[in-house]
């Protein structure tokens, strides 16, 4: 009853109610994002959401954030890594969390979740174990069981452990426990760590990938 109907209606309101109250520093945030990094101001990419029953795949949605990175490229005209690329103004971003706040429109459009595993690279789905796919039994959050218990200083299995964990757990009370945990972690800058820590390693597959 609460994941599917109650934990929709919570995130349609407070979603829209933040949408609102929050339009000032979704202004001021765009603003300074043209003046240091240029346009776009927002970045897009595909990820993979909800498993949908009648094809039993992920629904592919595009992902809404502000710009953090330069555009910034090689003489071949490649994109520089992403270390060099993101600046002392997109550490800022991503330490506070404020580059994701479009990802409140996702949510608006049933997307995402408040509270849900983090929408992941596309190209990861193939690395997943069986055990690590069911992430995607729940529409993907804003913030999630592993960003409110370790955020970048945990490693990928720990992560889809307490993505799972929360999958076949959520409740009310459970998603209000991440919400009021998460607001502590992004005040406190907790489960950052150095400032390399801002982009994170990509997940290359567990040692192990058999069915857990």
């Amino acid at each position: 009853m609460y994941n599917k109907i109650i934990k929709r209606f919570l995130d349609i309101v407070l979603s829209g109610a933040a949408i609102i109250c929050l339009s000032p520093v979704f202004f001021v945030v765009a603003i300074l994002i043209r003046i240091n990094l240029g346009s776009p101001v927002l970045f897009t990419q595909e990820r993979p959401g909800l498993i949908d029953p009648k094809t039993g795949k992920e629904k592919i949605f595009k992902l809404y954030k502000f710009r953090s990175m330069t555009n910034e490229t090689d003489e071949n005209g490649e994109l520089l890594p992403k270390e060099k690329r993101l600046t002392k103004f997109g550490k800022k971003l991503r330490s506070t969390s404020l580059d994701e706040l479009p990802e409140l429109f996702n949510i608006i459009r049933g997307d995402m979740s408040i509270v849900g595993p983090r929408p992941l690279l596309v190209k990861y789905l193939p690395l997943y174990n069986e055990h690590q796919r069911k992430r995607h039994l729940v529409r993907p959050g804003l913030t999630g069981y592993a960003q409110a218990n370790g955020r970048n200083l945990i490693s990928w299995e720990q992560k889809f452990d307490m993505d799972v964990k929360y999958a076949e757990n959520v409740s009310f009370k459970m998603d209000l426990g991440i919400i009021l945990k998460t607001i502590k972690t992004v005040l406190k800058r907790e489960g950052i760590g150095n400032a390399e820590a801002c982009v994170i390693a990509e997940f290359k597959g567990s040692d192990n990938n058999d069915d857990n």
